[in-house]
């Protein structure tokens, strides 16, 4: 039997319809009605920020992220992806790892998104405080969470978040 070995690397711009396909597999036709799909609607994800995860030549995980705005700039993270079958073996916290490391190298200070707080707090996101930050519908507030990639980045930011749109 051949061993596959788990690969990660920047997405490419030909990787965007397996990671369509991806998102579909693991979220299904519901996910565009989600506040977490509606914090990054109309944006397009920061491609230095953005990874996937291959086993051989199959895409089995993917994390994105794309710019917003809330009274300063910060960056919204997500999804995080992994394809079901692959769950449990530790690509997700690859995936993270990467995108949150390339985000600080670039200098970027405060990272959102909406997702489950026990899987998130490894990496040292926190629910954001009640009114600090207010995403475009409805969401658990303990779900709603934000990291601070550069001391005193959090002070930068209030309000309501919006999707930084391409010019």
């Amino acid at each position: 039997m051949t061993s596959l070995t788990l690969v990660i690397r920047p997405e490419r711009p030909g990787d965007a319809d397996a990671v369509d396909r991806l998102h579909a597999r693991a979220f299904g036709p519901g996910r565009f009605a989600r506040t977490a799909y509606r914090l990054r609607e109309g944006t397009v994800p920061m491609a230095d920020l953005c990874f996937t995860a291959l086993v051989g030549t199959y895409l089995v995980g993917s994390v994105r992220i794309a710019p917003a705005q809330a009274g300063g700039l910060l960056l919204v993270l997500g999804p995080l992806t992994v394809d079901p079958s692959f769950e449990g073996r530790g690509i997700g916290g690859s995936l993270m790892r990467a995108s949150l490391d390339a985000a600080r190298a670039s200098g970027h200070g405060v990272v959102v998104l909406v997702g489950d707080a026990p899987y998130y707090r490894r990496f040292g996101f926190a629910p954001v405080p009640p009114g600090r930050l207010l995403p475009p519908g409805p969401v658990d507030p303990a779900r709603f969470l934000w990291l601070e990639l550069r001391p005193g980045a959090l002070d930068t930011v209030s309000g309501n978040v919006k999707a930084v749109r391409p010019r």
